[in-house]
This record gives C-alpha cells, structure tokens and sequence, in this order.
C-alpha cells in the first residue's frame, strides 16, 4: 500500500485539507509559508538597508565633507 493511501486511510474526511501547524496555533501550513517568503523578502531589504547606511556614513558622507572618520 502506498503512502497516499495509508495517509487517505487515517485521515479520512480531512484527507486534501489544509492542515494545521498545531491545535493551538489557528496558522495552516500555507499562511506559514507565506509568512516566511514576506519575512525573508523583508530581511535582505533590510540588510540592503543597512549596508547602504553604512556605505553612506563611511565612504559617502566623508567625501563630501559632511563629517570626518577617526
């Protein structure tokens, strides 16, 4: 027997359903994949961010005089 169907078998009418993470979490399995795609989208802006800062106050901001690096 294959697994679909042993799988088909013990879920029964929940069988093709979106399943749950947990009982407690109201999350399924697809909002938790979503979720991680917007948080990683959100992630590599920020460290794009944070590397255009930091280009800024080392290298863009001293060559224009706007203040100086010890």
């Amino acid at each position: 027997m294959g697994e679909a169907k042993r799988r088909k078998e013990t879920m029964g009418e929940r069988y093709g359903q979106e399943e749950k993470i947990s009982p407690w979490l109201p999350i399924t399995k697809n909002q938790s994949q979503q979720f991680m795609e917007i948080t990683t989208k959100v992630s590599w802006i920020g460290i794009g961010l944070l590397v255009a800062v930091w280009i800024t106050i080392r290298f863009i901001g001293p060559g224009f005089g706007w203040w100086q690096i010890d």
